[in-house]
């Protein structure tokens, strides 16, 4: 049976009927058929969806605007359907621009800028109204409201076909409850079709940007809150730094940009073109990337050995042989300085030779008053050139012996460079040939030599040949072509583009990432997880594909955090918690890959997440971060992401691990510490039995037996007497606060009092060296209580006796 493409033409006028059948597809109408891509597969991932990007929208805003963030999200259960009211104190939107934001995919101002930022596309947010309308057939309410303006007040859908926002209603005065609640800000309102299985979900979100976003207030509410959740700022946590846009770099540009990129530059040579338009390219890095392009389209100059100083007469009496209607003695002089600056020198190639000849054709013309013009230096280069490769066979067997295994015998090298030899001779004039010319020649040299003279000449021997003889020659001295004959040309702009990929150019300059730096992380932390340790660490700045990214990771342990079960991992990308997919994100396979019971942490069958009461969390911050789809929900597997983000976890995590050791060791002291103050008591009550003798006093001596820092207070007819005595192996720096019922007088120097309400608490901060005591002494009128705190030692090597 035929196919119906093949019986298409047989019937008149099918063409143009499937012709009228074709029409443009708006991005809007394919979202619409295909929100799973965006993350709107299910009424409960949609709700966190529409929440998020909702969210994103005013962090970004807020932070554009340098006003730190004070975000109010609220869902509430509207019967057949959820309503999501996400509000914000940031500059607002022009009346103008706000239709366009809200109700046009693909509308956004930072899709082009090569800086970090929470959204790119401009999809998110008109996505979720998109979603709205279609669940519920509801317009999205949005309020805005500028500096000093008024409130502008919108109901809009989007129009699938066209990909236009479609106003419902407008109006300067929005209705009652629909305001925005400061002096300037924007609100959205969705209603939506939703549930909330996914209220685990939601609420790690909002707590995750809380942490991760140190420096925003969140207020959080839902129909099953009594009362909202209120995230606060953490202390002294300060807007992130602003970002720059930045230029593409040289290493993560393609080919099609490449080609646009040239037919749009104002600069007419190369030179200028890289300079002007890509980062990092000062111009010693141009002349580099331009000396690889000739090395790439040009090709290079084979270089060979002059002859040797017995044979320099033979060089300058051919130069001298190509000169005709001059002196004698000028004659003379000129091919003996071109043979002692050729010979001179370890390897001459086409061009240096040129150069050699014009310089002496100056040189001895000034001397002679005589000139050596264009013809004359031409002859002059013939000649000596023949002189050069006259043995060349004898020049590539040095380099091929070199290049090739001992096991080689001298007649399988000597044959090889023999035909290497006449591959150059029968090659381009001058002996130029690219990187794949010469590896054209060494191959056919090889077959060659393999089926006359029954040798073996294998891929590693070939490929070492082509390095030796690629490493002796030259870049050629030629123009590079203006940037107009590129536009065309793909071939050349191609080589232009390995060029750049060839040369070493140092990384992006990182003024467009903005990361929350290791104190904010660890404030971050701090402020929504209750554990008992810290740590953070960002690592330097690094780069994929030509954009720049940084890695920070976290870690809290113990405290509150949930003893069973395995570590919580949060993942971030600029700032943005990634909900979904865990199991295909690159931070989740790294954090399984490391082998937790290096850093004292439990991890059966020696991977996978570890157990224990640990958050474990880690940040990625890039102009371009890598997803794996278009919802944003987890980072693709890029190795050099990989190996920075397993950096920055180990750093935090070997601050754990010496967390733990001494922990445990001080666990150790203080059971040994415990054992022995239950005997020392038997121990002197035994020997004053044994003596009869009064019961000694023991205290001092389990401070000196455990190594322990003794603080003691003696009080004598008002003279208090605070000792601090060090019997560890390391300085000790207690700071102390003696709290005191009575004004004390006459303190030893360095140590302060200050009245609060009634009480004078007496400050000493003391560095007492190892088998030393420091002292300190005050007085006090009449009776007086006191109460000692000591802070800066660890109370397993504290000994304390008021």
């Amino acid at each position: 049976m035929p196919s119906i493409q093949s019986t298409l033409g047989e019937e008149e006028g099918i063409a143009e009927e499937l012709a009228e059948s074709q029409r443009q597809i708006s991005i809007a109408e394919f979202f619409e058929k295909n929100k799973h891509m965006l993350g709107f597969d299910s009424g409960a991932r949609a709700l966190v969806t529409a929440v998020k990007e909702a969210v994103d929208n005013a962090l970004d805003a807020t932070e554009e605007a340098g006003i730190k963030p004070d975000i109010y999200v609220e869902i509430d259960d509207a019967g057949d359907y959820y309503t999501l009211v996400v509000e914000d104190n940031g500059p607002g939107i022009t009346k103008e621009q706000l239709p366009k934001v809200f109700g046009k995919l693909l509308y956004g101002s930072r899709f082009h800028a090569r800086e970090q930022s929470r959204g790119q596309q401009g999809i998110g947010i008109s996505a979720a109204v998109l979603y709205s309308q279609l669940t519920s057939g509801k317009p999205a309410k949005i309020t805005s409201k500028t500096e000093g303006g008024t409130e502008q007040y919108f109901e809009l859908i989007i129009d699938t076909d066209e990909n236009e926002p479609e106003i419902k209603d407008e109006s300067d005065t929005p209705p009652a409850g629909k305001h925005v609640n400061d002096t300037h800000g924007t609100r959205i309102e969705l209603e939506m079709e939703a549930n909330m299985r996914a209220r685990q979900q939601l609420q790690r979100y909002i707590k995750h940007t809380a942490v991760v976003n140190p420096h925003a207030r969140i207020e959080y509410r839902e129909p099953s809150m009594d009362e909202p959740q209120h995230f606060r700022r953490a202390d002294r946590a300060e807007l992130p730094a602003e970002t720059e846009e930045i230029r593409p770099h040289p290493h993560g540009v393609e080919l099609g940009t490449v080609l646009k990129m040239l037919a749009s530059t104002d600069s007419h040579s190369v030179s200028g073109f890289v300079q002007e338009e890509f980062t990092r390219v000062g111009r010693k890095t141009a002349d580099s990337i331009l000396d690889n392009f000739r090395d790439r389209h040009l090709g290079r100059e084979a270089a060979w050995r002059p002859p040797q100083s017995h044979e320099k007469s033979d060089l300058a009496r051919a130069v001298a042989n190509a000169v005709s209607n001059k002196s004698a003695d000028a004659t003379a002089t000129f091919g003996d300085e071109v043979a002692e600056a050729v010979t001179a020198r370890n390897r001459v190639a086409h061009s240096e030779l040129v150069e050699i000849v014009a310089e002496t054709a100056e040189s001895v013309g000034d001397d002679h008053g005589e000139t050596f013009g264009d013809t004359v230096r031409e002859k002059a280069v013939e000649a000596a050139w023949s002189e050069l490769t006259d043995e060349r066979t004898s020049d590539l067997y040095e380099l091929v012996d070199k290049a090739t295994s001992t096991r080689k015998d001298d007649e399988t090298v000597h044959g090889l460079a023999e035909r290497l030899a006449k591959r150059f001779e029968k090659g381009r004039e001058r002996d130029r040939a690219t990187h794949d010319e010469v590896r054209e020649y060494v191959d056919r040299a090889a077959d060659q030599t393999e089926e006359y003279d029954d040798a073996t000449i294998g891929d590693t021997a070939r490929e070492n040949v082509v390095m030796e003889v690629w490493n002796t020659m030259v870049t050629v001295p030629d123009e590079v072509p203006k940037v107009r004959e590129f536009v065309d040309d793909r071939d050349m702009s191609s080589d232009l583009l390995e060029s750049m990929k060839d040369t070493d150019i140092i990384s992006p300059p990182t003024n467009c990432l903005s990361p929350i730096t290791d104190e904010l992380v660890e404030a971050g932390l701090r402020k929504e997880y209750d554990a008992d340790f810290y740590a953070a660490s960002t690592r330097d700045a690094d780069v994929h594909g030509g954009d720049p990214f940084i890695v920070e990771a976290g870690i809290a342990y113990g405290g509150e955090l949930d003893e069973d079960g395995k570590a919580e991992v949060l993942r971030f990308a600029n700032r943005v918690p990634l909900v979904y997919q865990r199991g295909a994100c690159a931070t989740t396979d790294v954090v399984k890959s490391i082998g937790w019971r290096n850093y004292n942490l439990s991890q059966p069958g020696g991977s996978g997440i570890p157990n224990g009461p640990a958050v474990i969390m880690v940040h990625v911050a890039s102009t371009n971060v890598p997803f794996t789809s278009e919802s944003k929900d987890a980072i693709a597997n890029v190795p050099e992401i990989e190996d920075e983000i397993e950096l920055a976890i180990r750093e935090a995590a070997r601050e754990l691990k010496s967390y733990l050791n001494k922990r445990k060791s001080l666990e150790k002291r203080k059971k040994k510490q415990n054992v022995i103050a239950s005997i020392l008591p038997e121990m002197a009550e035994k020997l004053a039995d044994v003596t009869d003798q009064s019961k000694p006093q023991y205290e001092d001596a389990l401070a000196r037996i455990m190594n322990n820092v003794l603080v003691e207070r003696e009080v004598e007819d008002g003279t208090v007497r605070l000792s601090v005595e060090n019997n560890t192996s390391t300085n000790a720096s207690p700071e102390i606060t003696d709290i005191v019922s009575a004004q004390p007088q006459n303190l030893s120097d360095g140590a302060t009092a200050v009245d609060m309400d009634g009480e004078w608490f007496v400050k000493w901060s003391p560095t007492v060296e190892s088998g030393d005591e420091a002292v300190l002494e005050y007085e006090v009128d009449g009776e007086a209580e006191f109460d000692v705190s000591v802070e800066g030692i660890e109370d397993p090597k504290l000994t304390v006796n008021q």
